[in-house]
């Protein structure tokens, strides 16, 4: 008796089929343009769609190139200096495949062995040879790091990925191995935060700050649920509804990543910038930083070339919300804080 052939995977629900959480889409849209701005955290109510979302735009992404056979899935053109597969042969021309962008799942009960790499046993045992195992970071590099619940993250795991982020590559020193290799990716968390708040450390790492709420109008509501009942009736025929929509806001990324370098940022912008994060008393520089390199990627998402203080505006509160201080006389939230700097700065 044959067995029973298995069934196809079923497709990702439609990033264009999301209803409402505008800002939440916009900030993954920007992470996709230009990763460089450090990677979106999305806090809110149960069931309002931020895991959907972010495994939407995961399928959305078109493929990108990478070395063949290369386990931290290097760009042919430009392969990592601390890429220990691809170091060996410097300047050869390396044979290369188009894979999809990775998109790895951080689970909260994962060891450091699994997430950092470890020592493969089977051929150390088997063959006598130390040859490393690579981890979770190794499967993330060049695509996004996905931490549902990031705020119940274990502190040792947190310190990990800080170093990691900061540096962009992984070190391990473990079982009699040395070995370095490249760890660019995009950090994606989501998490409620009726359950815990996140290290400073560690939210200051994100570039981006969404807030997620259940919706409040029936309109959107009744949308929200027939869109997710069709879904769930028919995935591909509700998938196959939405490949016009989907293909469109590919291109729209594809054509952003072309047109970032040539934005421009001109110096009232950027005085805006310096001006509204003095209102708000942000530490260091990042807020500026953020702030700048996210309303370019707007801007080229919108097809400008030029930042403006419309760019502005409709990005900063979720390029600072996460990076003000505490205000024990002020018992607004940092989204309204926010809002009452831009009306005071844009006056």
């Amino acid at each position: 008796m044959s067995p029973a052939a298995s069934s196809p995977p079923v497709p990702t629900f439609p990033f264009s089929a999301i209803v409402g959480q505008d800002e939440m889409r916009q900030a993954l849209l920007i992470a996709a343009v230009d990763p460089s701005i450090g990677g979106v955290l999305v806090f809110g109510d149960r069931g309002t769609g931020k895991s959907t979302a972010i495994r939407a735009l995961a399928a959305l992404l078109p493929p990108m190139r990478a070395v063949v056979g290369c386990p931290y899935n290097c760009d042919p053109d430009s392969p990592a200096e601390s890429c220990p597969h691809c170091v060996g042969s410097p300047g050869a021309r390396k044979k290369s495949e188009k894979k999809p962008v990775p998109v790895v799942d951080l689970p909260l009960g994962a060891t450091e062995d699994r997430v950092v790499g470890t020592l493969d046993l089977e051929r150390a045992l088997g063959a006598g040879v130390k040859a490393f195992e690579p981890g979770l970071l190794a499967r993330a590099n060049r695509g996004f790091l996905y931490i549902d619940e990031v705020n119940l993250l274990e502190d040792h795991l947190v310190d990990l990925l800080l170093d990691v982020a900061a540096s962009g590559i992984n070190t391990v020193e473990r079982e009699g191995l040395s070995l370095r290799h490249p760890a660019r990716f995009v950090l994606v968390g989501s998490g409620n935060p009726e359950e815990g708040e996140l290290r400073p450390q560690l939210l200051d790492r994100f570039g981006l700050a969404c807030e997620v709420v259940t919706p409040k109008d029936i309109p959107t509501r009744v949308s929200v649920v027939r869109a997710r009942d069709a879904y769930e009736r028919d995935p591909a025929g509700f998938c196959t509804a939405h490949a016009g929509e989907e293909r469109k806001i590919q291109k729209k990324i594809l054509l952003a990543r072309e047109r970032l370098p040539s934005v421009t940022v001109p110096d009232a912008a950027l005085e805006r910038t310096a001006r509204l994060c003095l209102a708000l008393g942000t530490d260091g520089l990042r807020g500026e930083l953020t702030l700048m390199r996210t309303a370019r990627a707007l801007a080229a998402l919108d097809g400008a070339e030029t930042v403006t203080d419309d760019h502005l505006r409709r990005i900063a509160p979720a390029a600072l919300r996460h990076r003000l201080r505490r205000n024990p006389l002020d018992e607004s939230g940092s989204t309204a804080r926010v809002e009452r700097a831009l009306a005071e700065v844009f006056s």
